[in-house]
């Protein structure tokens, strides 16, 4: 199967977060029609997992059929496909089937494929997918890690705060509160407090994301709110400890979110590794085996209007899928 052309055909498809089932169909009828048995595993309403496979695997591709708002048509130029999904993921998901077809053109058809849905919104796919069976030893997992070996992913902790103050005239600013004052001071608060390092992972970072509050210049301000969003590389119960700690009066915490951190297995000799700092599918398939990430494209230009993968780095990415597993397999063999 020709990765350009299931790009092109993914990429031309609307599948935000909650409607990816023309991609899931689309997946469908190419892999049965290739020989797969395919199964097709609900999520949610509407929504369903793909997984693919010959003969009982030992290793898994896997990747996430949803993208981000807005869509972003399909066009390309001589050197590149550019459209929502085309380097997140679904660029990655095309190169994937034709490296399991390529694999299996060599005689090796234990290779899976796993297509999955929510991974943009908090991964329901993924966590769904530790049911699914038969598994494999191993699991490549596809973001677009500039073809470069991840062993390792940052987690994240959204951190939203909540200020509550007592509205008065700001002529008489002794007869209120201010929310927006005590928000302000636990936030520098935050901002100053010292935050985990990792030796694989490195420095846990912050992002203040989101600040509103107040309801006039001329009011002294009764509520105020603001999400922060702290890049985690170690357990977060003494982070979340040390934030209450540092709250003004007033001011409350929630973590509404939570993606865990990950460190994965042990390279195969001669791979380029990386480290990233964004979130995936991947801690979430604890079940799979061991886990690794690949795939051509950048994460710089993911989410971006102008969304794009090299067609030469895509169709690296198909020769660095085959290889990864044929690595794999051959080391599961010795051991």
């Amino acid at each position: 199967m020709d990765a350009l052309e299931l790009t092109r055909a993914l990429v031309a498809l609307e599948t935000p977060t909650g409607s990816e089932g023309a991609a899931t169909e689309l997946r469908d009828g190419t892999l049965r029609s290739a020989g797969y048995k395919v199964v097709r595993q609900p999520v949610s309403a509407g929504r369903q997992n793909l997984y693919a496979f010959r003969e009982p695997p030992e290793l898994v591709f896997s990747t996430h059929l949803d993208t981000v708002p807005p869509y972003v048509p399909l066009r390309e130029d001589a050197e590149s496909i550019y459209g929502r999904g085309s380097c997140d993921a679904k660029g990655l998901a095309a190169a994937m089937v034709a490296a399991a077809e390529r694999l299996a053109g060599r005689g090796e058809r234990r290779i899976g494929l796993l297509f999955l849905v929510g991974e943009e919104n908090g991964s329901d796919g993924a966590r769904a997918a530790n049911e699914l069976g038969p598994k494999g030893r191993f699991l490549i997992n596809g973001e677009p890690t500039e073809n470069r070996l991840s062993i390792g992913q940052k987690g994240s902790l959204r951190v939203d705060l909540i200020a509550s103050g007592r509205a008065a005239h700001s002529a008489y600013p002794d007869e209120g509160e201010s929310a927006i004052a005590a928000l302000l001071d636990t936030i520098e608060r935050i901002r100053q407090m010292p935050l985990p390092a990792d030796p694989l992972l490195g420095q846990s970072t912050l992002n203040l994301g989101l600040i509103g509050g107040g309801v006039a210049p001329n009011v002294i301000p009764p509520a105020a709110s603001a999400q922060l969003l702290i890049r985690t590389v170690a357990p977060t119960q003494p982070l979340k400890a040390a934030i209450r700690s540092l709250l003004a009066p007033g001011v409350t915490v929630e973590f509404p979110v939570e993606l865990p951190f990950h460190k994965g297995g042990n390279a195969p000799a001669g791979w380029e590794t990386t480290v990233v700092s964004y979130a995936s599918d991947l801690p979430f398939l604890h079940a799979w085996g061991e886990r690794y990430q690949l795939g051509p494209g950048t994460i710089r230009v993911a989410h971006t209007s102008q969304e794009h993968i090299r067609k030469a780095d895509l169709l690296h990415g198909v020769e660095l899928y085959v290889r990864l597993a044929s690595d794999l397999l051959a080391r599961d063999r010795h051991d």
